[in-house]
């Protein structure tokens, strides 16, 4: 590689993931340091207390709808500290999906709705109702799962007599030092060795595969598979764009061309899922806690949007 792609396709992706990262880490502890949780918590505190979740998993809850790096650093520091569970942490992280789905969701409307008009609506209609069917579902497993809420750990709320900015500071900043070297040296060697499967065509080998082996679905339109196979081989925007030319076309009806979306989106997301967050994941939790949230998520997240599409295709 030269130094330009080095610098372009690793240091500079890799430089913007751990600023990320470290901007979402060191707002948690400053949260946290400020006594904040129970403050945040109220927002999301009715809904979370339906599935027996404590004041941190409520806070996280809100604070996922502005950044899920900064969500994902409030449960881990949580976690370490023996506040949460690791049932309470696996559940609350899953309990993220709305929030976290709506921070994409602006971006996904203005690819989707000039591509595909009407379809879109059916097919954002379909993915809205896939996360908030798995919120819901977390309520009632956190609901079976979860003993009383006398097992969390009160915050108390700020007061005059708190702690000084200055105090504030340096406690959020000695929290964040000490974290920030595990995350930096698990992040970085993943994101590279990631990076190195990826140019070896693991990844373009396994999606290749998939998209080889879906022409025996005799349910599927015959020319869902370009959908389908765009959105493995490139981005979601390649699938859209192979989706609105069928449309345009009459090729598809507005049916077929929203049944083939899904499934590429439910066969391209999870292995694209794994390649972006696991870096950080395992950066921010342990890389097998990382790696067990991962899988739940998703698989969560595909039954959850095979079941809308269920409802969709009996209902059209």
């Amino acid at each position: 590689m030269s130094p330009v792609e080095i610098w372009t396709q690793i240091l500079y992706p890799l430089l913007k993931l751990v600023v990320f990262v470290s901007v979402g880490l060191f707002v948690g502890n400053l949260i946290e340091a400020l006594q904040w949780t129970r403050f945040v918590a109220r927002l999301a505190q009715p809904l979370a207390r339906i599935g027996r979740l404590c004041d941190i998993s409520a806070a996280s809850f809100s604070v996922a709808f502005f950044s899920g790096i900064t969500a994902n650093a409030m449960l881990a520091e949580a976690y370490d500290k023996g506040q949460l569970s690791r049932r309470e942490l696996i559940l609350s992280n899953l309990f993220n999906s709305v929030p976290t789905y709506f921070l994409h969701l602006p971006s996904m409307v203005f690819i989707t709705a000039p591509i595909l008009k009407s379809a879109a609506f059916v097919y954002l209609g379909i993915t809205v109702g896939s996360a908030v069917l798995r919120t819901l579902s977390i309520l009632i497993l956190g609901r079976l799962m979860l003993r009383g809420m006398d097992r969390c750990f009160e915050t108390p709320m700020p007061t005059s007599e708190q702690a000084s900015w200055r105090q504030v500071l340096d406690k959020t900043w000695r929290r964040f030092r000490r974290r920030i070297k595990k995350i930096v040296l698990i992040t970085v060697p993943i994101y590279i060795g990631m990076h190195i499967l990826q140019r070896a065509g693991m990844f373009a080998a396994m999606e290749q595969f998939m998209a080889s082996h879906m022409s025996g679905l005799p349910w599927l339109h015959p020319q869902s598979m370009g959908i389908i196979a765009f959105q493995l081989a490139a981005e979601f925007s390649a699938g859209m764009a192979a989706a609105g030319a069928l449309l345009d076309s009459g090729s598809m009806s507005v049916r077929d061309v929203v049944i083939a979306l899904v499934v590429g989106n439910v066969l391209s997301s999870p292995m694209r899922a794994f390649r972006h967050q696991f870096p950080y994941y395992a950066g921010i939790y342990r890389p097998v806690l990382a790696f067990e949230l991962i899988v739940c998520s998703q698989g969560f997240r595909v039954a959850s949007l095979i079941a809308c599409a269920a409802v969709y295709v009996c209902w059209a």
